[in-house]
Protein backbone atom coordinates (compact mmCIF):
# COMPACT_ATOMS: atom_id res chain seq x y z
CA UNK A 1 0.00 0.00 0.00
CA UNK A 2 1.29 3.42 -1.14
CA UNK A 3 1.41 6.73 0.96
CA UNK A 4 -1.67 8.10 -1.00
CA UNK A 5 -5.28 6.50 -0.55
CA UNK A 6 -9.11 6.21 -0.08
CA UNK A 7 -9.97 3.92 3.34
CA UNK A 8 -13.77 3.04 3.39
CA UNK A 9 -16.23 1.32 6.11
CA UNK A 10 -17.66 2.88 9.56
CA UNK A 11 -16.18 6.13 10.19
CA UNK A 12 -15.84 8.19 13.67
CA UNK A 13 -13.74 11.06 14.88
CA UNK A 14 -13.91 13.70 17.47
CA UNK A 15 -14.89 17.42 15.86
CA UNK A 16 -14.38 18.32 18.89
CA UNK A 17 -14.28 17.40 22.85
CA UNK A 18 -18.30 17.18 22.68
CA UNK A 19 -19.14 15.91 19.10
CA UNK A 20 -18.22 12.19 17.85
CA UNK A 21 -18.58 12.51 13.83
CA UNK A 22 -19.48 9.70 12.10
CA UNK A 23 -20.32 8.34 8.72
CA UNK A 24 -21.55 4.74 8.01
CA UNK A 25 -20.04 3.20 4.38
CA UNK A 26 -18.03 6.69 4.43
CA UNK A 27 -14.48 7.19 3.11
CA UNK A 28 -11.31 9.10 4.06
CA UNK A 29 -8.50 10.34 2.21
CA UNK A 30 -4.71 10.10 2.72
CA UNK A 31 -2.68 11.65 0.90
CA UNK A 32 1.52 11.86 1.40
CA UNK A 33 0.27 10.23 5.15
CA UNK A 34 -2.26 13.57 5.94
CA UNK A 35 -5.71 13.39 5.92
CA UNK A 36 -7.32 15.21 3.79
CA UNK A 37 -10.99 14.73 5.78
CA UNK A 38 -13.41 12.74 6.01
CA UNK A 39 -16.43 12.08 3.67
CA UNK A 40 -20.19 10.46 3.23
CA UNK A 41 -19.30 10.22 -0.31
CA UNK A 42 -16.19 10.70 -2.11
CA UNK A 43 -15.11 14.04 -3.73
CA UNK A 44 -14.17 13.68 -7.99
CA UNK A 45 -10.96 14.90 -6.82
CA UNK A 46 -9.57 11.79 -5.16
CA UNK A 47 -11.09 8.85 -7.53
CA UNK A 48 -8.36 7.92 -8.91
CA UNK A 49 -6.70 7.40 -5.82
CA UNK A 50 -6.26 3.87 -4.42
CA UNK A 51 -9.56 2.78 -2.78
CA UNK A 52 -9.81 -0.02 0.62
CA UNK A 53 -13.16 -1.26 1.15
CA UNK A 54 -13.57 -2.18 4.72
CA UNK A 55 -16.77 -2.91 4.17
CA UNK A 56 -19.06 -2.58 7.75
CA UNK A 57 -15.41 -2.59 9.74
CA UNK A 58 -15.05 -0.05 12.02
CA UNK A 59 -12.35 3.15 11.28
CA UNK A 60 -11.46 5.38 14.13
CA UNK A 61 -8.34 7.58 14.58
CA UNK A 62 -5.02 6.06 16.41
CA UNK A 63 -5.07 6.65 19.82
CA UNK A 64 -1.96 7.90 22.22
CA UNK A 65 -0.67 6.01 25.02
CA UNK A 66 0.80 9.08 26.85
CA UNK A 67 2.31 7.27 29.53
CA UNK A 68 3.33 3.46 29.91
CA UNK A 69 6.19 1.87 31.38
CA UNK A 70 8.14 -0.46 29.32
CA UNK A 71 10.47 -2.70 31.14
CA UNK A 72 7.40 -3.05 34.30
CA UNK A 73 5.22 -4.96 31.32
CA UNK A 74 6.41 -8.74 32.08
CA UNK A 75 4.64 -8.06 35.63
CA UNK A 76 1.64 -6.56 35.00
CA UNK A 77 -1.49 -7.64 37.03
CA UNK A 78 1.00 -8.53 39.79
CA UNK A 79 1.44 -6.91 43.05
CA UNK A 80 -1.74 -4.53 43.08
CA UNK A 81 -2.38 -5.09 47.05
CA UNK A 82 0.13 -2.56 47.12
CA UNK A 83 0.03 1.03 47.41
CA UNK A 84 2.68 3.18 45.33
CA UNK A 85 5.46 3.46 47.48
CA UNK A 86 5.27 0.07 48.69
CA UNK A 87 4.23 -1.44 45.13
CA UNK A 88 7.93 0.62 43.81
CA UNK A 89 10.15 -1.15 46.16
CA UNK A 90 9.15 -4.67 46.16
CA UNK A 91 7.76 -5.44 42.49
CA UNK A 92 9.11 -2.28 40.43
CA UNK A 93 12.75 -1.30 41.72
CA UNK A 94 13.49 -5.17 41.35
CA UNK A 95 11.97 -5.59 38.05
CA UNK A 96 14.04 -2.84 36.61
CA UNK A 97 17.41 -3.54 37.85
CA UNK A 98 17.31 -6.77 36.18
CA UNK A 99 17.50 -4.88 32.43
CA UNK A 100 21.13 -4.54 33.16
CA UNK A 101 21.43 -7.62 31.78
CA UNK A 102 21.12 -7.11 27.91
CA UNK A 103 19.78 -10.54 26.89
CA UNK A 104 16.76 -9.64 29.53
CA UNK A 105 16.23 -6.88 28.12
CA UNK A 106 16.11 -7.31 24.71
CA UNK A 107 13.61 -10.36 25.34
CA UNK A 108 11.42 -8.70 27.94
CA UNK A 109 11.00 -5.49 25.22
CA UNK A 110 10.45 -7.48 22.58
CA UNK A 111 7.04 -9.04 24.34
CA UNK A 112 6.51 -5.23 25.03
CA UNK A 113 7.27 -3.71 21.79
CA UNK A 114 4.74 -6.55 19.53
CA UNK A 115 1.90 -6.58 21.85
CA UNK A 116 2.44 -2.14 21.67
CA UNK A 117 2.53 -2.60 18.07
CA UNK A 118 -0.66 -4.91 18.02
CA UNK A 119 -2.99 -2.39 20.02
CA UNK A 120 -5.64 0.39 19.58
CA UNK A 121 -2.07 2.86 20.07
CA UNK A 122 -0.28 4.53 17.00
CA UNK A 123 1.51 7.04 19.38
CA UNK A 124 2.97 6.37 23.02
CA UNK A 125 5.05 8.05 25.38
CA UNK A 126 7.55 5.60 27.33
CA UNK A 127 9.72 4.97 30.35
CA UNK A 128 12.78 3.00 30.12
CA UNK A 129 15.03 2.26 33.34
CA UNK A 130 18.51 4.01 33.90
CA UNK A 131 20.37 1.56 32.12
CA UNK A 132 21.85 3.32 28.85
CA UNK A 133 22.03 0.45 26.77
CA UNK A 134 18.85 -1.06 27.68
CA UNK A 135 17.24 2.09 26.68
CA UNK A 136 18.64 2.12 23.50
CA UNK A 137 17.72 -1.33 22.75
CA UNK A 138 13.81 -0.85 23.71
CA UNK A 139 14.31 2.98 21.48
CA UNK A 140 15.97 0.48 18.40
CA UNK A 141 12.76 -2.10 18.76
CA UNK A 142 10.31 0.56 19.06
CA UNK A 143 11.51 2.60 15.89
CA UNK A 144 10.95 -0.84 13.43
CA UNK A 145 7.43 -1.00 14.41
CA UNK A 146 6.50 2.19 13.01
CA UNK A 147 4.62 3.34 15.98
CA UNK A 148 5.70 7.14 16.61
CA UNK A 149 6.90 7.15 20.36
CA UNK A 150 9.23 9.45 22.65
CA UNK A 151 11.24 7.33 24.89
CA UNK A 152 12.89 8.17 27.99
CA UNK A 153 15.92 7.29 29.93
CA UNK A 154 15.05 7.04 33.69
CA UNK A 155 17.43 9.38 36.43
CA UNK A 156 17.00 8.30 39.49
CA UNK A 157 20.43 8.86 42.39
CA UNK A 158 18.64 8.37 45.38
CA UNK A 159 15.98 6.11 46.94
CA UNK A 160 15.89 2.99 44.20
CA UNK A 161 17.84 0.83 46.16
CA UNK A 162 21.57 -0.58 45.74
CA UNK A 163 20.61 -2.17 42.32
CA UNK A 164 18.50 0.18 41.18
CA UNK A 165 21.06 3.90 41.72
CA UNK A 166 22.72 5.92 39.82
CA UNK A 167 25.97 6.88 41.73
CA UNK A 168 25.56 10.34 41.46
CA UNK A 169 23.84 13.11 40.26
CA UNK A 170 26.86 13.79 37.65
CA UNK A 171 27.14 10.64 36.80
CA UNK A 172 23.44 10.38 35.89
CA UNK A 173 23.69 13.67 34.29
CA UNK A 174 26.60 12.40 32.13
CA UNK A 175 24.90 9.00 31.41
CA UNK A 176 21.96 11.09 29.85
CA UNK A 177 23.93 13.21 27.82
CA UNK A 178 25.67 9.94 26.22
CA UNK A 179 22.79 8.21 25.79
CA UNK A 180 21.78 11.29 23.70
CA UNK A 181 24.65 11.58 21.66
CA UNK A 182 24.11 7.83 21.24
CA UNK A 183 20.46 8.77 19.49
CA UNK A 184 21.16 11.20 17.37
CA UNK A 185 20.61 10.30 13.60
CA UNK A 186 19.87 7.25 14.81
CA UNK A 187 15.92 6.77 14.66
CA UNK A 188 13.14 7.66 12.19
CA UNK A 189 9.93 7.08 14.58
CA UNK A 190 11.51 7.12 18.00
CA UNK A 191 12.46 10.30 20.04
CA UNK A 192 14.03 10.99 23.59
CA UNK A 193 12.37 12.62 26.22
CA UNK A 194 14.25 13.69 29.49
CA UNK A 195 12.63 11.26 32.47
CA UNK A 196 13.11 12.19 35.67
CA UNK A 197 11.43 9.64 37.59
CA UNK A 198 9.79 11.31 40.15
CA UNK A 199 11.44 14.05 43.18
CA UNK A 200 11.56 11.01 45.29
CA UNK A 201 14.35 9.51 43.04
CA UNK A 202 15.98 12.43 41.81
CA UNK A 203 18.50 14.82 44.10
CA UNK A 204 18.14 18.62 43.81
CA UNK A 205 21.37 18.50 42.01
CA UNK A 206 20.46 15.99 39.65
CA UNK A 207 16.79 17.87 39.11
CA UNK A 208 18.08 21.20 38.82
CA UNK A 209 21.02 19.71 35.99
CA UNK A 210 18.08 18.50 33.94
CA UNK A 211 16.38 21.99 34.03
CA UNK A 212 19.13 23.05 32.16
CA UNK A 213 19.80 19.96 29.65
CA UNK A 214 16.02 20.71 28.85
CA UNK A 215 16.11 24.10 28.20
CA UNK A 216 19.12 24.29 26.22
CA UNK A 217 18.98 21.45 24.18
CA UNK A 218 14.61 21.80 23.54
CA UNK A 219 14.42 18.60 25.42
CA UNK A 220 10.91 17.43 26.68
CA UNK A 221 10.51 15.97 30.07
CA UNK A 222 8.19 13.32 31.93
CA UNK A 223 7.59 12.68 35.43
CA UNK A 224 4.81 11.51 38.26
CA UNK A 225 2.85 14.25 40.27
CA UNK A 226 0.56 13.64 42.93
CA UNK A 227 -0.19 10.42 42.57
CA UNK A 228 -0.24 9.26 46.35
CA UNK A 229 -0.69 11.45 49.21
CA UNK A 230 2.49 9.47 51.16
CA UNK A 231 4.06 11.00 48.02
CA UNK A 232 3.20 14.33 48.45
CA UNK A 233 4.59 14.60 51.96
CA UNK A 234 7.53 13.09 51.07
CA UNK A 235 8.18 15.28 48.17
CA UNK A 236 7.60 18.35 50.90
CA UNK A 237 10.10 16.89 53.30
CA UNK A 238 12.56 16.76 50.19
CA UNK A 239 11.74 20.28 49.13
CA UNK A 240 10.11 21.89 52.20
CA UNK A 241 10.79 25.64 50.66
CA UNK A 242 7.65 24.30 47.85
CA UNK A 243 4.44 25.06 48.39
CA UNK A 244 2.96 22.17 46.44
CA UNK A 245 4.57 19.55 44.31
CA UNK A 246 4.17 20.94 41.17
CA UNK A 247 5.64 24.10 42.35
CA UNK A 248 8.97 21.43 43.10
CA UNK A 249 9.02 20.78 39.58
CA UNK A 250 9.34 24.73 39.07
CA UNK A 251 11.92 25.52 41.39
CA UNK A 252 14.00 22.82 39.83
CA UNK A 253 12.69 24.17 36.34
CA UNK A 254 11.30 21.03 35.03
CA UNK A 255 8.03 21.79 34.61
CA UNK A 256 8.44 22.89 31.06
CA UNK A 257 6.61 25.71 28.30
CA UNK A 258 3.89 25.38 25.93
CA UNK A 259 6.55 24.70 23.24
CA UNK A 260 8.35 22.12 24.95
CA UNK A 261 5.80 20.94 26.93
CA UNK A 262 6.35 18.15 29.91
CA UNK A 263 3.88 15.38 31.06
CA UNK A 264 2.93 14.86 34.18
CA UNK A 265 1.11 11.49 35.11
CA UNK A 266 -1.33 11.32 37.78
CA UNK A 267 -2.63 14.47 39.28
CA UNK A 268 -5.11 12.87 41.00
CA UNK A 269 -4.62 15.00 44.18
CA UNK A 270 -3.26 18.25 42.22
CA UNK A 271 -5.28 20.93 43.97
CA UNK A 272 -6.16 24.80 42.25
CA UNK A 273 -2.31 25.87 42.54
CA UNK A 274 -1.16 23.07 40.51
CA UNK A 275 -4.04 23.11 38.25
CA UNK A 276 -2.76 27.02 37.61
CA UNK A 277 1.03 25.86 37.47
CA UNK A 278 0.03 22.96 34.80
CA UNK A 279 -1.82 25.10 33.28
CA UNK A 280 0.56 28.14 32.95
CA UNK A 281 3.20 26.19 31.83
CA UNK A 282 1.31 24.19 29.06
CA UNK A 283 2.20 20.89 30.90
CA UNK A 284 0.04 17.69 29.91
CA UNK A 285 -1.71 15.67 32.51
CA UNK A 286 -1.56 12.13 31.56
CA UNK A 287 -4.64 10.47 33.08
CA UNK A 288 -4.24 6.63 34.33
CA UNK A 289 -6.99 5.66 35.57
CA UNK A 290 -6.76 2.21 35.86
CA UNK A 291 -3.53 2.54 37.96
CA UNK A 292 -4.33 5.11 40.20
CA UNK A 293 -7.21 2.48 41.37
CA UNK A 294 -5.13 -0.56 41.45
CA UNK A 295 -2.56 1.37 43.66
CA UNK A 296 -5.35 3.25 45.79
CA UNK A 297 -3.96 6.54 44.93
CA UNK A 298 -7.20 8.00 44.25
CA UNK A 299 -9.52 9.45 42.02
CA UNK A 300 -8.27 12.18 39.63
CA UNK A 301 -10.33 15.47 38.70
CA UNK A 302 -10.37 15.12 35.32
CA UNK A 303 -13.69 17.28 34.61
CA UNK A 304 -11.96 20.34 36.53
CA UNK A 305 -8.61 20.09 34.69
CA UNK A 306 -10.75 20.16 31.05
CA UNK A 307 -12.68 22.94 32.34
CA UNK A 308 -9.46 24.92 33.96
CA UNK A 309 -8.19 24.46 29.84
CA UNK A 310 -5.11 22.16 30.87
CA UNK A 311 -4.15 19.73 28.47
CA UNK A 312 -4.64 16.09 29.28
CA UNK A 313 -4.50 12.61 27.47
CA UNK A 314 -5.00 9.02 28.81
CA UNK A 315 -2.32 6.58 30.18
CA UNK A 316 -2.45 2.99 30.25
CA UNK A 317 0.86 3.04 33.58
CA UNK A 318 1.57 -0.40 32.55
CA UNK A 319 2.60 -2.59 35.14
CA UNK A 320 0.32 -0.34 37.84
CA UNK A 321 -2.30 -0.12 35.04
CA UNK A 322 -2.89 -4.02 33.77
CA UNK A 323 -3.11 -3.71 30.06
CA UNK A 324 -2.43 -1.46 27.23
CA UNK A 325 -5.33 -1.93 25.50
CA UNK A 326 -6.71 1.81 25.12
CA UNK A 327 -10.08 1.24 24.87
CA UNK A 328 -10.26 -0.35 28.51
CA UNK A 329 -8.29 2.50 29.70
CA UNK A 330 -10.88 4.43 28.30
CA UNK A 331 -13.50 2.32 29.90
CA UNK A 332 -11.86 2.89 33.30
CA UNK A 333 -11.68 6.63 32.66
CA UNK A 334 -15.27 6.90 32.35
CA UNK A 335 -16.54 4.83 35.57
CA UNK A 336 -13.17 6.65 37.62
CA UNK A 337 -15.33 9.89 36.61
CA UNK A 338 -18.30 8.75 37.53
CA UNK A 339 -17.74 7.54 40.46
CA UNK A 340 -15.90 11.06 41.92
CA UNK A 341 -19.60 12.62 40.77
CA UNK A 342 -20.93 9.94 42.99
CA UNK A 343 -18.54 9.90 46.10
CA UNK A 344 -16.34 12.72 46.04
CA UNK A 345 -18.26 15.92 44.37
CA UNK A 346 -21.42 15.94 43.00
CA UNK A 347 -20.88 19.47 41.40
CA UNK A 348 -18.43 17.65 39.14
CA UNK A 349 -19.97 16.01 36.34
CA UNK A 350 -19.03 12.82 35.33
CA UNK A 351 -16.99 12.67 31.84
CA UNK A 352 -19.25 11.95 28.79
CA UNK A 353 -17.78 9.49 26.29
CA UNK A 354 -17.50 11.80 23.71
CA UNK A 355 -15.00 13.68 26.16
CA UNK A 356 -13.20 10.75 26.95
CA UNK A 357 -13.22 9.11 23.15
CA UNK A 358 -11.38 12.60 21.89
CA UNK A 359 -8.78 12.24 25.62
CA UNK A 360 -7.78 9.06 23.92
CA UNK A 361 -7.58 10.24 20.24
CA UNK A 362 -7.03 14.00 19.72
CA UNK A 363 -6.40 14.94 23.44
CA UNK A 364 -3.57 12.80 24.08
CA UNK A 365 -2.15 12.86 20.40
CA UNK A 366 -2.04 16.56 20.29
CA UNK A 367 1.18 16.29 22.10
CA UNK A 368 2.62 15.12 18.96
CA UNK A 369 1.45 17.50 17.41
CA UNK A 370 -1.99 17.25 14.64
CA UNK A 371 -2.92 13.51 15.62
CA UNK A 372 -6.05 11.52 16.71
CA UNK A 373 -8.53 12.91 14.40
CA UNK A 374 -9.69 12.52 10.73
CA UNK A 375 -9.89 16.35 10.05
CA UNK A 376 -8.15 17.52 7.07
CA UNK A 377 -4.29 18.14 7.92
CA UNK A 378 -4.33 15.46 10.87
CA UNK A 379 -1.31 12.65 10.53
CA UNK A 380 -3.00 9.99 8.70
CA UNK A 381 -3.38 7.45 12.22
CA UNK A 382 -6.34 5.34 12.30
CA UNK A 383 -7.22 1.69 13.27
CA UNK A 384 -9.37 -0.58 11.48
CA UNK A 385 -11.87 -2.68 13.81
CA UNK A 386 -13.44 -5.98 13.48
CA UNK A 387 -16.69 -5.31 15.72
CA UNK A 388 -18.84 -8.36 13.65
CA UNK A 389 -18.82 -10.69 16.47
CA UNK A 390 -20.59 -8.61 19.50
CA UNK A 391 -23.71 -10.15 18.33
CA UNK A 392 -26.97 -7.86 18.65
CA UNK A 393 -30.68 -7.96 17.97
CA UNK A 394 -29.81 -3.82 17.36
CA UNK A 395 -29.67 -1.93 14.67
CA UNK A 396 -26.92 0.71 16.25
CA UNK A 397 -25.44 3.49 14.88
CA UNK A 398 -21.67 3.92 14.27
CA UNK A 399 -21.58 6.24 17.21
CA UNK A 400 -23.11 3.21 19.52
CA UNK A 401 -21.27 0.72 18.23
CA UNK A 402 -17.77 2.46 19.25
CA UNK A 403 -19.48 3.18 22.36
CA UNK A 404 -19.99 -0.69 23.00
CA UNK A 405 -16.67 -1.55 21.42
CA UNK A 406 -15.46 0.31 24.75
CA UNK A 407 -17.27 -0.96 27.20
CA UNK A 408 -16.99 -4.43 25.92
CA UNK A 409 -14.24 -4.73 23.90
CA UNK A 410 -13.61 -8.27 24.32
CA UNK A 411 -14.27 -9.17 20.61
CA UNK A 412 -13.18 -6.08 19.25
CA UNK A 413 -10.47 -7.83 16.63
CA UNK A 414 -8.15 -4.93 15.36
CA UNK A 415 -7.43 -5.48 11.64
CA UNK A 416 -5.61 -3.01 10.25
CA UNK A 417 -3.40 -0.13 11.88
CA UNK A 418 -1.92 2.83 9.59
CA UNK A 419 0.78 5.38 11.19
CA UNK A 420 1.01 8.46 8.72
CA UNK A 421 -0.13 6.56 6.26
CA UNK A 422 2.16 3.97 6.52
CA UNK A 423 0.23 0.32 7.29
CA UNK A 424 2.30 -0.84 10.41
CA UNK A 425 0.00 -4.17 11.49
CA UNK A 426 -2.03 -6.35 9.94
CA UNK A 427 -3.52 -8.84 11.21
CA UNK A 428 -3.27 -12.86 10.40
CA UNK A 429 -6.14 -14.63 10.83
Amino acid sequence: MNNSFILRGGIAFSEDKNRITTYYRGYIVCVDGICMGAFPSLPDEYKDLPLYDYGERLIIPGMTDLHVHAPQYTFRGIGMDEELLEWLSTYTFPEEAKYADMEYARRAYKYFTEDLRRCFSTRAVVFGTLHTDATLELMDQLDKTGLITYVGKVNMDRNGGENLQEESAEASLEATKEWLERCKGRYVNTYPILTPRFIPSCSDELMMSIGVLSRENGLRIQSHLSENLSEIAWVKELVPESTSYANAYEIFDTMGTPDCPTIMAHCVHSDEEEMSILKKHGAYIAHCADSNMNLTSGIAPIRKFMDAGINIGLGTDVAAGSSMNMVKTMLITLQASKMYYRLVDQNVKPLTFEEVFYLATEGGGSYFGKIGSFKPGFDFDAVVVDDSKMYSMRDMSIRERVERMCYNDADAIIKDKFVKGRKVYTRIE
